[in-house]
């Protein structure tokens, strides 16, 4: 009797373990993807058809909200920090950034006239989305 009492509490056990345990739920895993890609003036024609588009190198970084959609950005090296806000690249960026209120506040932005096709592919990619 003893053994089956043993058993049975093992078994409930593992069974209330298994049943109160979180599952892993892929759409809210989408929700917050976010990836960053270095880029640098002197290696982006190796890679790219488009002129460098940054005034100075850096990062460009996506992250992924249910609001607006990817989200991409560009840092320069020199700001990239949890309180610098980089500078829009796409329309979810720039729309995302004045729902909140929020400016860019790094010095470096964007090369006028060039396109940002190709930078804005790099940050989508990066999000892996």
């Amino acid at each position: 009797m003893r053994i089956n009492m043993f058993r049975w509490l093992i078994i409930s056990t593992a069974l209330l373990l298994a049943a109160c345990s979180p599952t892993q739920d892929d759409s809210y895993a989408r929700q917050f993807v976010s990836g960053t890609v270095t880029v640098h003036e002197a290696f982006w024609p190796a890679d790219h058809n488009t002129l460098y588009p940054f005034t100075t190198d850096g990062e460009i970084s996506c992250v992924y909200y249910p609001d607006f959609g990817i989200e991409v950005y560009f840092q320069p090296f020199d700001y990239i920090e949890d309180s610098a806000i980089g500078t829009p690249l796409n329309k979810a960026a720039a729309e995302s950034l004045k729902k909140d209120g929020l400016t860019p506040n790094v010095p470096y932005s964007l090369k006028k006239g060039t396109d940002l096709s190709e930078a804005v592919e790099v940050g989508l990619k990066a999000c892996n989305v």
